[in-house]
């Protein structure tokens, strides 16, 4: 079998990424001197940047550490903030079923907001044959590895500079921008479109609640709301399918 990085579909996946390198960067060099400057030792944040891999969560719980919070209290914050992730595993299940244990748990580390979204874009519907899954395989492992490596090359990059780079400077927005863009790109119809302004607006809205708890908030309200709305509209093409067509 063809390794996966001699497919196609890797070099497609690393090119995605490619575009929104700039942005997740300028995002891993603010979450390497946050890191830095938060006061933990640097073997703790090598240890945090290597294995974490989620910027969001790291900055959500990097004030929490330094305040001296409670482990629980930090997890907690960490565990409510990754809880989008419990969606992204639900719909990539059918992608990656059909793989051992120890690969699904790789995926599952390599895969972030980013990955998922150019993934799903690219594959809308799981593949049926093994010619189709080992494409998904090799687009998946080619985005994952830039977007992976990117982030951990300006991540040491961010401890290295931290005295030098103040987060005053709020690089972290590029990511946020970058996250953006991707966004409106799939907002396609009109039930993407509320979901993304009611999922928007909600987090807005709930932002004081404590553990971050206004992005899962949001999350469950959107989808709440296109589910109730995307019955009858499934209703109504079915009905628009079985009625006969008029004679002229």
């Amino acid at each position: 079998m063809t390794a996966l990085y001699k497919h196609p579909e890797f070099r497609i996946g690393a090119r995605d990424m490619l575009a929104l390198a700039p942005g997740m960067a300028a995002w891993g060099l603010m979450t390497g001197v946050a890191m830095i400057k938060s006061g933990m030792s640097l073997v703790e944040v090598l240890l945090m940047g290597l294995l974490v891999f989620a910027g969001s969560s790291q900055l959500a719980a990097l004030p929490l550490i330094v305040a001296g919070a409670p482990m629980w209290v930090v997890l907690a914050t960490t565990l409510c903030v990754n809880l989008r992730f419990m969606v992204f595993s639900v719909h990539l299940r059918a992608y990656v079923m059909h793989q051992g244990f120890w690969r699904r748990l790789a995926s599952g580390y390599f895969t972030t907001d980013l990955t998922y979204v150019q993934f799903t874009k690219r594959f809308p519907h799981p593949a049926n044959d093994a010619v189709g899954k080992r494409a998904e395989e090799a687009y998946l492992a080619g985005n994952s590895a830039l977007n992976w490596v990117n982030w951990m090359a300006v991540t040491l990059l961010g401890i290295t500079l931290a005295n030098a780079i103040p987060v005053s400077w709020g690089l972290g927005f590029a990511g946020i921008l970058a996250l953006m863009g991707i966004m409106s790109s799939l907002a396609t119809t009109r039930l993407r479109a509320l979901a993304a302004v009611v999922a928007g607006s909600v987090a807005v809205v709930a932002y004081t609640l404590p553990l971050k708890l206004n992005i899962i908030v949001a999350i469950v309200l959107a989808v709440a709301v296109c589910l109730m709305l995307e019955k009858p509209m499934l209703a109504d093409h079915a009905i628009k399918a079985k009625t006969p067509p008029k004679n002229p």
